[in-house]
């Protein structure tokens, strides 16, 4: 048996020429940046603006969602915990989640905003969509495998995260 170097791989050039697999893999991270984004600001808006949501009973309220998976939750102590206050805890996940997705979307404190996207969605797959059999039809874990690389890796292209660096390494005299 022969083994052989690949000598057809790719490498960034080192002289600053870019081809268009340098631009992807800079910009990979921009779509999921810009879903992830817009679904959550989508997630806060609807919260805020369905009426019968944010209430501690009733039909399609947070109170009654918060109950029927009680029993069901991977962890029922954070369910309890929510049901302290419903409405609260409601508008706690709704301003959250409209944070988090505006965070990400224009890029600012983008590993902070990524944490507190998967922090979310490990709470809601924790409680609300553990039960789901099989274990991937619940989409909370998904959105959670989904902002790991966003924890990661920050915002550091198209962001107020890079442009607030850039205009710091202006200022001190320097850029590198």
């Amino acid at each position: 048996m022969t083994h052989s170097i690949r000598t057809d791989t790719h490498t960034p050039h080192l002289s600053g020429d870019r081809d268009w697999r340098d631009t992807a893999t800079r910009y990979a991270l921009l779509p999921l940046r810009v879903f992830l984004g817009v679904t959550f600001i989508y997630a806060g808006l609807d919260k805020l603006t369905d009426s019968a949501f944010m209430k501690s009973g009733g039909s399609g309220s947070i109170g009654d969602t918060m109950r029927s998976v009680r029993d069901s939750a991977a962890i029922p102590a954070l369910v309890d915990l929510a049901l302290k206050n419903p409405v609260g805890f409601g508008y706690a996940i709704a301003f959250g989640e409209l944070a988090v997705g505006i965070g990400v979307l224009v890029g600012l404190l983008g590993r902070l905003a990524a944490l507190g996207g998967a922090l979310i969605s490990l709470s809601l797959w924790l409680t609300i969509s553990w039960s789901s059999t099989p274990y991937y039809y619940g989409n909370d874990l998904a959105y959670l495998m989904a902002w790991l690389p966003l924890v990661l890796a920050g915002t550091p292209y198209l962001s107020l995260d890079s442009a607030l660096r850039t205009r710091r390494r202006l200022r001190s005299g320097g850029y590198r």
